[in-house]
């Protein structure tokens, strides 16, 4: 059950008078990505930029990661546009011959190929153009235990398909082959991510003559228990255990990176019990954070009591209560966490919900009601 944080929020979080808004704290997110690099003397590092694409956090992590992971043409223009001649990894299904096309105008960049037929057409498109540098994403049959998240179905290629590509190859010289590139999973602790890593480079040493290995992300980040961090330190050690003389293994984590360093922030419109349920209902809603519908849990949050001069006579505090926290949609889904012990909530109060730094703002359905967007607010010292 999520409840209060022990954890202050920065100061610019309680000094906001207007709601909803989000904070991005960049001084924290330059200290965790510089530990981060430290523990990877021997990785290559490239942030996902899905995870969160704002382009002061791009800017911020610049200095700490090799590249970027991007996994559409839009994505990888925002990139360029924010981090000028940054190396790129390129994925995701569904390229379109647009997208690949952008990507070829870019020689910083590897391409994460997902089926045979798309590298026949990247084939067709690069050939007159210098060609491309390639990795074959591969969807390895291995049994994942205690993943949030596994990336089966249409992401990569089953040993077949693999197969085909290799087959292929040899009449397209232009296409160069770099290595592999395996997400496999989310939501994993380092020993797991190790135990998956090893599973992985044996695979691509077995089947792709190539040096670049790129093991993907999802490293795991717990919204129940915001204290407890994924340990760079022993993943770090453990790669560099893994890495063999003359082979480059690449991580792209996203999430793990930037979630602790964004705050939504905004306050108590109205205090209201139905059936024996206490509901708080906040300005704003999942439509501004979609993270904890999309996840199923409760956003971790911090209350931060307000006066409230003017409220109406029958405007009571709960206290000592559990209290459901919604927002201003209409759906019953519009919750960012349920049945949650408070000491104390009345309207004008601020509730800041933590780890709002990734697949948060950038996943939600923003227009949905048309209410006001958030304002974004950055701390950088």
């Amino acid at each position: 059950m999520a409840m209060e944080m022990e954890t202050d929020p920065p100061v610019a979080v309680r000094e906001l008078d207007r709601f909803p808004a989000y904070v991005y704290d960049l001084h924290g997110l330059r200290r965790h990505a510089e530990g981060i690099r430290a523990a990877l003397p021997t990785v290559e590092l490239f942030y996902a930029a899905k995870a969160n694409p704002d382009a002061r956090l791009l800017a911020t992590l610049a200095p700490y990661v090799d590249g970027f992971e991007v996994s559409s043409g839009g994505e990888l223009t925002h990139v360029l546009n924010t981090v000028p001649g940054a190396r790129l990894a390129f994925g995701g299904p569904g390229k379109t011959d647009a997208e690949l096309e952008l990507s070829l105008c870019h020689d910083r960049l590897r391409i994460h190929v997902e089926s045979p037929r798309e590298l026949q057409r990247l084939a067709e498109l690069s050939r007159r153009r210098g060609g491309a540098d390639v990795l074959l994403r591969a969807n390895l049959d291995v049994t994942v235990r205690g993943a949030a998240l596994t990336m089966n179905g249409p992401f990569g290629m089953d040993g077949a398909a693999i197969g085909r590509c290799m087959e292929l190859l040899p009449a397209m010289p232009w296409i160069r082959l770099r290595g592999v590139h395996a997400h496999l999973a989310s939501g994993l602790d380092a020993p797991a991510m190790l135990e998956l890593a090893g599973e992985i480079v044996r695979w691509a040493r077995a089947h792709v003559p190539a040096a670049e290995i790129n093991l993907g992300g999802g490293m795991a980040v717990h919204y129940a228990a915001p204290a407890e961090r994924f340990d760079w330190v022993a993943y770090g050690a453990g790669l560099a255990r893994l890495t063999a003389p003359e082979e480059t293994l690449r991580i792209e984590p996203g999430r793990a990176v930037s979630a602790y360093h964004g705050w939504y922030v905004t306050d108590v419109l109205e205090i209201k019990e139905t059936r024996g349920t206490a509901f708080a209902v906040l300005r704003g809603g999942t439509h501004h954070l979609r993270t904890p519908a999309t996840k199923g849990h409760d956003q971790p949050f911090t209350v931060i009591a307000r006066d409230r001069p003017g409220g109406l006579p029958g405007d009571r505090p709960l206290v000592s209560r559990s209290v459901t926290l919604v927002g201003q949609l209409c759906t019953p889904k519009d919750v960012f966490a349920r049945d949650v012990p408070v000491d104390r909530l009345a309207p004008g109060d601020v509730v800041a919900f933590a780890m709002a730094g990734a697949y948060a703002w950038n996943i939600s359905h923003h227009d949905f009601l048309m209410h006001p967007k958030p304002a974004f607010h950055y701390v950088d010292g």
